[in-house]
């Protein structure tokens, strides 16, 4: 009798919990000025989420607007440029592939357009860090730690930056050993460190008796190269994310996103989403974070500069440092020669590079929905609905108009995400039991976009799932989720296998 009533309890509160959705979203008006009021009001209507789930929604299936892939391209299906390119600019597309895979060499070098590696790195290209466009991969837990790199960190500092809005955060790095563990350094370095990764299973039993396993990384830091790590330091296991639909991403409208925000959880609906501000590197100017695990960079140019500086070691425009992630107190990283050639540019990744792998990563198209018609999509797509799923996961918006050329404006997409940051709970936190100065911190995450979800094992059968690649499906995934998730991740575990199995095949169709 006490589990029909919590039962009951729980489905009141996960249909009170749709209808609050569809509310704010009916009664928020986007914050834009590039809408008159006429549309204003159709974007208002036309991302307004549906409850009607006996068939598709309008142009469902095209999940990044006009220039989705709509051919089935398999281990490719991060790897095609928007349907809406102009065929002019393809070669600039290509041209950005290319340099996204380059292997960089150490300086100096014959190769004189492709030195400056290092000195301390973690991957020679790109693309060794986004397999096919797609996820990196995780660690084997038996010594092949494949793509994890280490994220440093021990405080976050806020300060309103004279905006009058919401506090900048800026990431206080380890003062000897910077934001990243290098596990590699080119020749007369020393690497920072060894890294090795175990994992530890629990069992998990669904509410009608099915069991599950769920695995914990832990990631053993040996060998340090130059003394401990500082006590305060927080280590922030990863792997790289996909990179399909980043540009539509960057022309969602900030107020849009604004909107979706509520830290103080006003709504008391225990969902306290927090737009993330950053500095833009470019502009010297607060800007909504939008891109990385944890919402750290502004644009998809920032977010390339800063890769290349953390993970290649080279310098660009934005991120001007010759060492990389070095610090002063690593001497010989310091003084080591660098690649930057004068009669091309100061910097070792000129901005004509910098452009073409900006292009390149900006118009990755989205692939097509599959089965949107299907049935058991469709009762799995009322399940995440119902369940409270799209109170982070927003299925859709309207990007900006524009009155330039540009692929990504003006474009109905169905990112499923709201690119803010959730607390996710002690499971998922930073560090080995998300302790310490900026343990709040540590749980945050961004919500990470669901569409191509259903194709992740086609472009890499080993990739795993979240920000460190733990999960090794997609029921895995969905059990870790904790803190604001966990009641949408508890109405999941209360279904019957027939309703998981449901809504796991509309996940899968995105």
């Amino acid at each position: 009798m006490r589990r029909a009533q919590s039962t009951a309890k729980h489905s009141l509160w996960v249909a009170g919990l749709f209808l609050v959705a569809q509310a704010i979203s009916l009664a928020a008006e986007p914050l834009r000025d590039d809408l008159d009021a006429a549309d204003r009001q159709r974007v208002v209507a036309v991302t307004a989420p549906t409850d009607d789930f006996s068939r598709p929604e309008a142009f469902e299936a095209m999940s990044g607007g006009a220039g989705t892939l709509t051919r089935a391209a398999a281990e490719r299906a991060f790897s095609h440029a928007s349907s809406k390119m102009a065929f002019a600019r393809r070669e600039d597309f290509h041209l950005g592939e290319a340099l996204f895979s380059k292997l960089w060499v150490s300086a100096p070098a014959s190769t004189q357009a492709s030195d400056g590696l290092g000195p301390l790195f973690n991957a020679r290209a790109c693309s060794s860090c986004h397999l096919r466009n797609g996820r990196g991969l995780p660690p084997d837990g038996h010594g092949d730690e494949a793509t994890l790199i280490l994220k440093l960190y021990g405080r976050y500092d806020f300060s309103d930056a004279g905006t009058g809005e919401m506090a900048v955060q800026v990431a206080t790095p380890d003062p000897v050993y910077g934001q990243q563990l290098q596990t590699r350094a080119v020749q007369g370095q020393q690497a920072e460190a060894v890294i090795e990764t175990t994992y530890q299973e629990t069992a998990f039993a669904f509410a009608d008796g099915t069991m599950a396993r769920l695995r914990r990384p832990l990631v053993h830091v040996r060998s340090l190269g130059f003394g401990p790590l500082a006590a305060d330091t927080i280590v922030s296991p990863r792997i790289g994310p996909p990179l399909h639909g980043l540009g539509l991403v960057e022309r969602i409208a900030a107020g849009d996103l604004q909107a979706l925000a509520d830290p103080d959880d006003r709504n008391g609906d225990g969902i306290s989403g927090r737009l993330a501000r950053v500095i833009d590197p470019q502009s010297g100017e607060p800007a909504p974070g939008r891109f990385g695990l944890k919402a750290a960079q502004p644009t998809i140019r920032a977010q390339a500069a800063a890769a290349f500086s953390s993970d290649i070691g080279l310098s660009t425009s934005l991120f001007p440092a010759h060492g990389g992630d070095c610090t002063n107190t690593q001497t010989a990283c310091m003084k080591a020669p660098h690649g930057a050639q004068a009669r091309l540019d100061p910097h070792e990744v000129p901005d004509n590079v910098l452009d073409l792998v900006t292009f390149f990563s900006g118009n990755i198209a989205v692939p097509a929905r599959r089965d949107v018609s299907d049935p058991d999509v469709l009762r799995g797509k009322e399940l995440f609905y119902r369940s409270g799923c799209i109170a982070c996961h927003t299925p859709k918006f309207v990007t900006q108009r524009s009155t330039q050329s540009d692929l990504n404006a003006f474009q109905l997409i169905w990112p499923y995400s709201d690119f803010l940051l959730h607390d996710m709970g002690p499971g998922l936190a930073d560090g080995a039991d998300g302790a310490g100065g900026a343990s709040e911190l540590a749980r945050e995450w961004r919500t990470a976009p669901l569409w191509g979800m259903g194709l992740t094992k086609d472009v890499s059968p080993q990739a795993g799932y979240l920000h460190d690649g733990r999960a090794r499906d997609l029921v895995e995934a969905i059990l870790w989720h904790g803190g604001e998730a966990l009641r949408a991740r508890d109405a999941f575990a209360a279904m019957k296998k027939t309703d998981r199995d449901a809504l796991l095949r509309f996940v899968r169709s995105l």
